[in-house]
């Protein structure tokens, strides 16, 4: 049965997320158990015109499940795990399911769900309205490239069941799908051309063909409710080979960096053949052949930062390398052997560098590396600030000159800073940490320096995180005005009243 919330006391925590964004607010908080509750209350509100807000765990960052007037929608207690089939390596979920109880139940039946946010608190519908990825995304791309069906109520309280492959775009660009009550929906074309990043959730996802699908997973709850996901999984690998190693010279780290990718891709044809926006890896038979899952960086601020948790971590370091490698028990030996001739060509300091093989050490980098954004947090709530932190992407051939440009600037900036993340996808987050207000200022014109930078070398303003009401001037920037219009265009055929996810993603005006 659905539950409806009234009092402010109760509604509190549903109007705020991890972003910290101020001014939320909302009439009332709707909880309901089932989809056809979900249409029930997007009927009523389609019907008097009030804007809904969905929201799941609230971990994202850029306050795209924040409310500002109408009512939200929590999915909370549309949380079944509704079915794992192992032979087919498929998961049937509703959207509530916290990502960390789904991986454990795939643990149980030998499979694996490659999609990796830091935040595993987080919920499945949430990782599919932001596309969200995370480290190993290096390795298996982004949520997209593992959602096969959906089923996604409208605004109108109607139904549509789509399954990857059965509704592509025409010779024009328009997608056409068929809604449960026989209703046709089709929309304009989409002209602008995506960024050529492995990583982008920056406005509504275009590339032709044009499947159907796409157009919902990443579109921030602006088009429709997801209600339901199946999902492709792969068998857990059999075993891997993890090290967080350290370098005393960034360019020994950034030259073992580029050599590592570039043999992975070289043996990831697919990949590497079509390293644009969103492209899956088509990895090896997994543990095979050398590749890594994931390459993650740690600037020397980092390191100290993170010291304060992790007291053993080397002094004195220009930064560090977090990396891994699947194997099986026939190729581990001569993986490891791969690794370390690598390492020594670029000059790792392997004596102070960690390795393992055994879980219990892999889940402590996994600490290590997590530990970071949770520590950084800590430090901008003790400094009474809120954190500035990039999410930014630009091409491979243009990474170089950016993290020149973000370590240039931030250090002549005198701001606390670290700079972290996934560098495997030329995708890192560097967040200033202000100490008063007056810092926090400053941050602010730094961070929108950084955007104008990114664009400038064909990357994107949002990598991950997603655009929600925090970035719409950068994806406006970034866009320009012609193309959001199209985006607008398209959010109208599916949602004409414009209720859902009022302010996600471009200015309420568009809608006209």
């Amino acid at each position: 049965m659905t539950q409806v919330k009234t009092q402010l006391e109760d509604i509190q925590n549903y109007l705020t997320d991890a972003s910290n964004m101020p001014g939320g607010a909302a009439e009332k908080v709707i909880i309901p158990e089932s989809s056809d509750e979900v249409a029930e209350i997007l009927l009523a509100a389609n019907a008097d015109k009030t804007s809904v807000t969905i929201c799941g765990a609230r971990t994202g960052t850029v306050g795209g499940a924040i409310p500002f007037g109408g009512v939200v929608v929590s999915l909370e207690r549309l949380n079944r795990i509704v079915s794992i089939d192992k032979e087919a390596k498929m998961a049937v979920v509703e959207p509530g399911v916290i990502l960390g109880d789904l991986q454990k139940a795939l643990d149980d039946e030998g499979l694996f769900y490659p999609p990796d946010p830091t935040e595993w608190s987080c919920q499945i519908g949430g990782t599919v309205a932001t596309n969200a990825s995370g480290a190993r995304s290096f390795m298996y791309g982004a949520t997209r490239e593992f959602v096969r069906r959906l089923k996604v109520v409208l605004a109108d309280g109607d139904l549509l069941e789509i399954e990857r492959g059965e509704n592509l775009a025409d010779e024009n660009g328009s997608v056409t799908v068929l809604t449960a009550s026989g209703r046709s929906i089709t929309t304009k074309p989409l002209t602008y051309e995506r960024p050529n990043v492995r990583k982008n959730v920056s406005g509504y996802f275009n590339e032709q063909p044009l499947d159907a699908i796409d157009l919902f997973i990443g579109s921030e709850g602006t088009l429709g409710v997801i209600a339901e996901i199946e999902l492709s999984l792969v068998a857990k690998p059999e075993g891997f080979f993890s090290g967080i190693v350290f370098f005393g010279d960034e360019r020994d780290l950034l030259a073992f960096v580029n050599e590592a990718k570039a043999r992975s891709f070289v043996n990831w044809t697919a990949r590497a053949a079509t390293p644009s926006a969103d492209a899956a890896a088509t990895p090896p038979k997994q543990g095979g052949e050398f590749g890594a899952s994931l390459i993650e960086y740690f600037d020397g601020n980092a390191l100290k930062f993170i010291s304060e948790k992790f007291p053993e971590t080397p002094d004195g370091m220009a930064g560090a390398i977090f990396f891994e490698q699947e194997t099986s028990a026939e190729s581990e030996d001569a993986l490891l052997e791969q690794w370390n001739e690598l390492l020594e060509k670029h000059n790792a300091d392997l004596e102070r560098s960690w390795f393992t093989t055994n879980e219990q050490d892999r889940e402590k980098m996994r600490e290590f590396r997590h530990a970071l954004p949770v520590s950084v947090n800590e430090r901008v709530v003790k400094n009474k600030q809120r954190k500035i932190g990039t999410d930014m992407a630009v091409p491979d051939g243009n990474f170089a000159s950016f993290l020149r440009y973000y370590k240039e600037t931030l250090n002549a900036s005198g701001l606390d800073h670290v700079i972290f993340g996934h560098i495997g996808d030329c995708h890192l987050h560097a967040n200033m940490l202000p100490k008063d207000a007056d810092e926090a200022e400053r941050a602010r014109h730094i961070y929108g320096r950084c955007v104008a930078q990114a664009i400038m070398l064909g990357g994107t303003v949002s990598a991950e995180h997603g655009i929600g009401k925090l970035k719409r001037k950068y994806l406006a920037a970034m866009m320009g005005e012609r193309y959001l219009n199209e985006m607008a265009d398209l959010k109208k055929a599916f949602d004409p009243n414009g209720i859902l996810g009022r302010g996600n993603m471009f200015e309420e005006n568009y809608l006209g």
